[in-house]
């Protein structure tokens, strides 16, 4: 039963970017960004997604999502921000969990996951607000895909197995 709490309990959790240069300089600039990006999402572990449900396309977008919604409360690169996730805080509420693959997200499905981040936490003991009317669907599924790309291979092949594409 605990543990089925915990459980509910982290779903719920689941649930938180030239003013003086001109045309060719801002386009330079874009490039060289999108670029860099693509080269430190592409050196964790999205350099091979072609095994993975995502593209790297989806996991930049849901990157820049995350941090603008998620990052407060599940940390800048979804590690989590308190040591014992599983221990609630002083207000008896659970905090966010890491998302990187060091606690729970990955047990679930990619829909239990996008209905966490619909829905939010608060009526299972949770913080995470409801995003269902905050994000389109593809904020949501990139963010998802963020999250899965921090995720070692092992974690990842294990998740892929539980959640066969349909």
């Amino acid at each position: 039963m605990l543990n089925k709490f915990v459980t509910l309990s982290f779903i719920a959790s689941l649930s938180i970017f030239l003013a003086a240069c001109d045309k060719s300089d801002i386009e330079e600039a874009k490039k060289v960004t999108v670029s860099n990006e693509v080269k430190q999402v592409t050196s964790t572990n999205t350099s091979n997604t072609q095994r993975r449900w995502y593209s790297t396309a989806q996991v930049l977008r849901g990157k820049k999502v995350f941090k603008d919604n998620c990052a407060v409360c599940h940390g800048e690169r979804a590690q989590g921000l308190v040591k014992d996730w599983q221990k609630p805080l002083p207000d008896g509420k659970y905090p966010a969990p890491p998302l990187n693959g060091t606690a729970h997200a990955w047990h679930h499905s990619k829909d239990l996951l996008l209905r966490t981040v619909n829905n939010g936490g608060i009526a299972l003991g949770g913080t995470m607000p409801p995003f269902k009317d905050k994000l389109t669907q593809a904020e949501k599924e990139a963010v998802i895909a963020y999250v899965s790309s921090l995720w070692p291979d092992n974690i990842y092949d294990t998740w892929a197995k539980r959640n066969p594409p349909k």
